[in-house]
């Protein structure tokens, strides 16, 4: 018997554990985000907690990484990182909590937009897709297969 409460302990802790819990994104944070990745695509999906599309778009592209080995992906919610909670239940909800997720922590959100695309006007969803060899293509609205392959290739 103990052994079995043991192992249901050990098990339930690693679940808890395997939740991509957001962390913070500073101004500072910004250019290690965008720089481009040493291979392949890294992919910034930028969401809000009271966007429409976003929880689509975020189960898109991890559809779309999930047959891509070579695109690195990660979340950006432009909410505050005081949302924490709500942010990593709506992405565990939504079956999204195992990509690397962030959030915002900057008394002035509109500058962390500006240092992560200056041609964004805040609006979600907004991908990012940042190539190895430092081109970056960036879209506004919903994603499917078709608009994510586009956008990376």
């Amino acid at each position: 018997m103990k052994y079995w409460l043991t192992a249901f302990i050990c098990l339930f802790a690693a679940a808890a554990t395997s939740a991509a819990e957001p962390t913070v994104l500073t101004p500072a944070d910004t250019k290690a985000l965008i720089a481009p990745p040493g291979r392949g695509v890294r992919i910034v999906a930028l969401w809000s907690l009271d966007c429409a599309y976003c929880e689509e778009n975020l189960a898109a592209l991890l559809a779309f990484q999930r047959s891509h080995a070579d695109v690195e992906l990660v979340f950006v919610a432009t909410d505050p990182i005081g949302e924490k909670a709500a942010l990593e239940a709506r992405l565990k909800a939504a079956k999204l909590d195992a990509v690397p997720s962030r959030a915002y922590a900057d008394a002035t959100p509109e500058r962390l937009n500006f240092l992560i695309d200056p041609t964004w006007g805040g609006e979600t969803p907004r991908t990012l897709a940042i190539k190895a060899d430092g081109t970056r293509e960036a879209v506004s609205g919903a994603l499917d297969a078709g608009r994510i392959a586009t956008l990376v290739d």
